[in-house]
């Protein structure tokens, strides 16, 4: 294990960590931001964490995120997923930031109707730098389901506890959600310019060749080029054209395959490879599945 690499397993090892109190219940905790101080000696410490977290701040905590670094000015709610790299780039002292972040265990939803759901919520892998930012109304709600929470696991746990927190953990989910998708409608123009983007980028992908050399572009050949996590980057094509990056670069496959299956006298296989398919067999699956027809029965029926 590196020397500036901390894996945290648990959240008592995270309470541990930090000098916390032992938490009240050992799959969830919210703590205090107020009262995190964050010694010199972590600066530069990367962390693995498996644990989910959701966290409300006032202003810049010097906190790292993959590549980028959150630094803000107002109230914002950011998300990580377990598996996620973090770096700690300042030292904070107590009450020099205001906020709270929620800290969970995969294991508290595991059986629970949220378990099933988790990854609909892809604002768990946006980079920092697309936090969601909130209005006072929208703090104020969010803040509201973590004090449930907070109430629920502070209190002796029962027979309910399960269902109390993962259905309030459920709605604040569904909250950000919402609230993720009016952050996207406020930016109309800026989406706009990065639908522009993407799709130039994908048109100028086809044109140099590079489909029949490196095959269909990923997600990710797009969001490093636009300068957004590749979740951030489908939703927002979703919002904006009605279909996510991946259902945008099929389209675009099967709209060149429509004109070349008219337009050149290649066999259906020449025409798949020539659209990044090693096996021709894949084209004609994928076509089918758009069009309904196969690429030979769409060529005999133009």
């Amino acid at each position: 294990m590196s020397e500036n690499m901390q894996y945290l397993q648990s959240v008592s090892q995270l309470h541990g960590m930090f000098g916390f109190d032992k938490p009240t219940h050992p799959l969830i905790s919210v703590v205090d931001v107020a009262e995190w101080e964050i010694p010199e000696a972590y600066l530069n410490l990367k962390m693995v964490s498996n644990l989910y977290s959701i966290g409300m701040k006032d202003k810049n905590c010097g906190l790292q995120y993959g590549r980028n670094s959150y630094d803000f000015d107002e109230g914002v709610l950011f998300f990580s997923a377990p598996s996620q790299v973090h770096s700690i780039t300042k030292p904070q002292k107590r009450n020099e930031v205001q906020g709270w972040t929620l800290f969970f265990h995969p294991d508290l939803i595991r059986h629970t109707a949220l378990g099933k759901t988790i990854d609909k919520y892809k604002f768990f892998s946006y980079d920092v730098h697309e936090a969601l930012h909130l209005s006072e109304a929208e703090q104020k709600t969010i803040t509201d389901c973590v004090n449930l929470i907070k109430n629920e696991i502070s209190e002796r746990i029962d027979n309910h506890s399960q269902t109390v927190i993962s259905t309030s953990l459920e709605l604040l989910l569904n909250l950000s959600m919402r609230y993720y998708e009016r952050q996207f409608n406020t930016r109309a123009a800026q989406n706009t310019d990065f639908v522009s983007q993407f799709q130039f980028l994908l048109k100028d992908y086809y044109e140099s060749g590079k489909f029949s050399e490196k095959g269909s572009p990923s997600i990710e050949y797009f969001s490093e080029k636009i300068h957004l996590s590749a979740n951030y980057l489908s939703d927002l094509l979703k919002k904006e054209t009605g279909q996510n990056a991946k259902e945008q670069i099929q389209q675009f496959i099967i709209d060149k395959a429509k004109t070349l299956l008219l337009s050149e006298s290649d066999s259906v296989s020449g025409i798949a490879y020539t659209l990044g398919f090693n096996y021709p067999h894949y084209f004609s699956r994928l076509f089918k599945n758009k069009t309904g027809m196969t690429p030979q029965e769409y060529r005999q029926l133009n």
